[in-house]
């Protein structure tokens, strides 16, 4: 089936890609082969709130797409919902959450902004990025020199810019139940950041939402198992 149709013929909405925490194009090569998506790349420029970023994305978005938000993009993606609600056709939310910020969180963040601020991009991507790739790919040397090539480029300024936006997002728990189109959670079954059971919370709270997990995958899951990522995606497609 062409990327850009459904499995009755009909045009489909342009597909959008947010991405989380330091990452952009290079974490969806899998999603953007199979389904021409449009990654919002730039690290989200100089926003450090979650409406920013998300005033962000709507600049670079077409009227109206499938918009798929991963981990930290996902929480904007539920903010553009709240904003623009008219400006998604689908939604598709992957490794994240909508609880507020604990203080196990704060520390975490903090600590690894420190750990940048004292010893560089390097030494911050390397505590921060084998917990979220789960144990089948954590192992594979060219994988993650990739994943961790691009969350270097990312960089000290960007983090400490987006650890802001999450330390300070809104409510996200409240849009959930607002949303009246069709929506997708998947989550990596060995995804330790958001579990599955979490995505399992959240789906209840979105009416007829449907919730799919990607087995030998983490928090990375779109980059860890693209040809199951994206075939979760496509049966859904096809089916709403």
């Amino acid at each position: 089936m062409d990327a850009n149709s459904t499995s009755s013929g009909t045009q489909a909405a342009p597909f959008v890609i947010l991405p989380g925490l330091i990452c952009d194009a290079r974490m969806f090569a899998g999603q953007i082969e199979a389904f021409g998506a449009t990654v919002i790349d730039g690290f989200y420029g100089a926003a450090d709130r979650i409406g920013a970023m998300a005033d962000y994305a709507l600049a670079r978005m077409p009227d109206r797409c499938t918009l798929l938000g991963h981990s930290m993009g996902a929480r904007v993606a539920l903010e553009i919902w709240a904003r623009a609600p008219a400006r998604v056709d689908r939604l598709i939310l992957a490794d994240t959450g909508a609880h507020p910020v604990s203080d196990k969180e704060r520390a975490g963040r903090m600590a690894l902004r420190d750990l940048g601020r004292s010893e560089g991009s390097a030494a911050l991507v390397d505590r921060w990025l084998s917990p979220m790739v789960g144990p089948h790919r954590r192992d594979d040397g060219v994988f993650m020199r990739a994943m961790r090539t691009m969350a270097i480029d990312g960089g000290c300024a960007a983090y400490e810019r987006q650890i802001e936006a999450l330390l300070h997002r809104p409510d996200a728990a409240a849009v959930l139940p607002t949303i009246t189109c069709p929506t997708l959670f998947l989550v990596g079954a060995d995804d330790a950041w958001s579990p599955p059971a979490q995505h399992a919370a959240m789906a209840r709270d979105v009416p007829g939402a449907q919730l799919r997990i990607i087995a030998d995958a983490g928090h990375m899951a779109p980059a860890e198992a693209p040809e199951q990522f994206n075939r979760c995606i496509s049966e859904w497609l096809d089916n709403t």
